[in-house]
């Protein structure tokens, strides 16, 4: 039976003012009120869906009195696609590290690529999802924003420097494929502590702020922390060694033999070999003999060859490790005062990622002392197997025969 005439002008100028829910309940009033087709015509009209207005009429039917305060029922609505597809944060992360800049003790980075160019990347991984998706994900959940510039003066640049990262990202896939440990490694920015400011704000109850120190003077520090840090590139975990004493290569090579004592050798029981990504300078640099000699006694020790590819001069913070777990530290302690080691370890300890970054930390109060020289006999009797493209980058040390 057909229902009373039905003027779609003067109905849609009422229907535009009313909210979700109102809408519903009133494309199901007028479809029932219009008999057979009624659902049909009110989709066409309205641009609600036929199952959008089905569920008005069983709410209608069914008299669901309206939630206070609420336009949709508690878990309406659409999910987030990052809740539908988890997998979605970790392929974006991986497309857009080639364009990533930005200062590792920073909580903004950028990058170069367009939304859309990385909408079309992340489909052609099997993830459809709207350029303006993508944006909010960059932003909201992995912490970047577009920029119309990029940042790449991180000093000068050797001309062998996209080769170079090309050969290292080809063994970091080779040895992911295979199963072994990747490493990225590098020493965090040292600290100072003690009741010093701490850039950067967190809640406290109003008025009440921490009190520290007007001046950051090291005479009145606690001691200085030196955050090594080994990040597993496979499995997405962190692990520092928070130094009391030097920065030296003694102090990094005795980091990464903690890492597998206190998590590699569980993680990786049929190691066949290990790959470090590292910086050029520092306590692993490649010019440091101590670095290569420490490397070679606990190759010795595990009884696995050790890989090692340096970033060129220049490109640090291409590390992994300083947008990976270096930058999300820098986050979760901003506005606290590094006040005892104990606050460093257990804040470094308890920082962790929606894309699942977990961190184990420890103190070391071990002393390492600097000014260690090698002489070339003990040179020459490494294992050390500098590779074709590089050699002075990348190279290999086996283990000697015992």
């Amino acid at each position: 039976m057909k229902g009373p005439p039905f003027d779609d002008a003067t109905f849609l100028r009422f229907f535009g003012t009313l909210d979700e829910r109102q809408a519903r309940l009133c494309a199901a009033e007028r479809a029932l009120a219009l008999g057979w087709g009624g659902i049909t015509h009110l989709a066409r009209v309205t641009g609600l869906s036929p199952e959008t207005i089905r569920k008005g009429i069983a709410e209608l039917r069914a008299g669901t009195p309206p939630v206070a305060g609420r336009v949709r029922r508690p878990g309406g609505g659409r999910k987030k696609v990052e809740v539908v597809e988890p997998a979605v944060l970790t392929v974006l992360q991986e497309v857009v590290e080639a364009s990533t800049a930005g200062s590792p003790q920073d909580a903004l980075r950028w990058t170069s690529a367009s939304k859309a160019t990385l909408a079309a990347a992340l489909a052609a991984r099997g993830h459809h999802v709207a350029p303006n998706t993508v944006g909010r994900l960059l932003r909201d959940v992995l912490g970047y924003s577009l920029q119309a510039n990029r940042k790449d003066k991180d000093g000068r640049a050797p001309p062998e420097r996209d080769a170079q990262f090309r050969y290292l990202n080809a063994q970091v896939q080779a040895f992911l494929e295979r199963g072994q440990p990747v490493l990225s490694v590098d020493t965090k920015k040292k600290e100072l502590v003690g009741a010093f400011k701490n850039a950067g704000r967190t809640w406290r109850p109003k008025g009440d702020p921490v009190r520290v120190n007007v001046h950051d003077f090291p005479s009145q520090a606690v001691g200085k922390a030196i955050p090594y840090g080994v990040y597993d590139l496979g499995h997405n975990r962190g692990f520092v060694n928070v130094g009391t004493s030097h920065d030296t290569p003694d102090f990094a090579v005795e980091s990464l033999r903690l890492w597998w004592e206190h998590e590699g050798h569980a993680r990786y029981p049929a190691v066949e070999g290990v790959l470090i990504c590292a910086d050029s300078g520092g306590s692993n640099s490649a010019q440091s003999r101590v670095w290569k000699v420490r490397l070679q006694a606990l190759a010795d020790q595990l009884r696995v060859p050790i890989t090692v590819c340096h970033l060129p001069p220049g490109t640090s913070k291409w590390n992994k490790i300083e947008h990976r777990l270096f930058s999300h530290i820098s986050i979760h302690w901003r506005g606290r005062p590094l006040v005892d080691y104990e606050t460093v370890v257990s804040l470094i300890g308890a920082t962790s990622t929606t894309t699942g970054l977990t961190v184990t930390a420890r103190l070391d109060l071990d002393q390492y002392p600097t000014g260690i020289s090698i002489p070339d006999a003990v040179m020459a009797q490494l294992a050390l197997h500098p590779h074709a493209v590089h050699p002075q980058w990348n190279y290999t040390l086996a283990p000697r025969p015992v």
